[in-house]
């Protein structure tokens, strides 16, 4: 072999090394089925598409739910495509219940049928998570009693009275609870969701 071509393979491989390296690779989530939960009108935007997209691309089956069944809007006008009301959805059938936030959120808060979704998601033991306001829905159905959990500031007042200890964090795990406190990490409550899911 000429001192040239081993020179290339090395810089290659040092180069797809690089390209390829740990904080490149995607994680394989085939097998995987999560259900999104989003308003029928003004969910926030990122804190659905970053998830939703990460998922996919890691091969995960994505389901999304919302009030309203066939199409959903978000704050910025997105039309959203939805697979199934709120209603039809069983925790079981999902490795992972996601509800995300936005203003249309608050529909959710003392909706009985998402109370229930995220009940039985922890009597399960499946992965539950909430972005933004989101997560005020899981402390009105008191799953984040006694939990460390986050969400948007304006709204960890109404956490902390359904018990949940606040943390000012804008990523927060406590076991397989998963809050993050709003669009501005969207990027990173999705890798934290995939991590989970590994």
């Amino acid at each position: 072999m000429r001192p040239w071509m081993l020179t290339t393979i090395i810089v290659g491989a040092i180069w797809t090394g690089t390209l390829l390296g740990k904080e490149d690779t995607m994680p394989d989530l085939k097998g995987k089925k999560v259900l999104i939960v989003i308003a029928a009108k003004d969910f926030r935007d990122e804190e659905y598409f970053e998830p939703y997209n990460r998922l996919r691309q890691c091969g995960a089956t994505v389901t999304v739910a919302s009030s309203g069944k066939g199409k959903a809007v978000s704050v910025f006008g997105k039309m959203v495509a939805t697979d199934k009301h709120i209603a039809e959805c069983k925790a079981e059938d999902y490795d992972a219940v996601v509800f995300i936030g936005g203003p249309g959120a608050a529909e959710f808060f003392t909706n009985a049928t998402a109370q229930a979704l995220a009940r039985t998601a922890v009597e399960q033991g499946k992965i539950l998570a909430a972005i933004c306001i989101a997560p005020v829905t899981l402390a009105n159905a008191g799953v984040l009693k006694g939990k460390k959990a986050t969400g948007f500031p304006s709204f960890q007042s109404q956490l902390a009275a359904q018990g949940a200890l606040v943390v000012s964090q804008d990523i927060v795990q406590d076991g397989k609870l998963l809050t993050a406190s709003g669009p501005t990490v969207a990027r990173e409550f999705a890798s934290a969701l995939v991590k989970m899911l590994e």
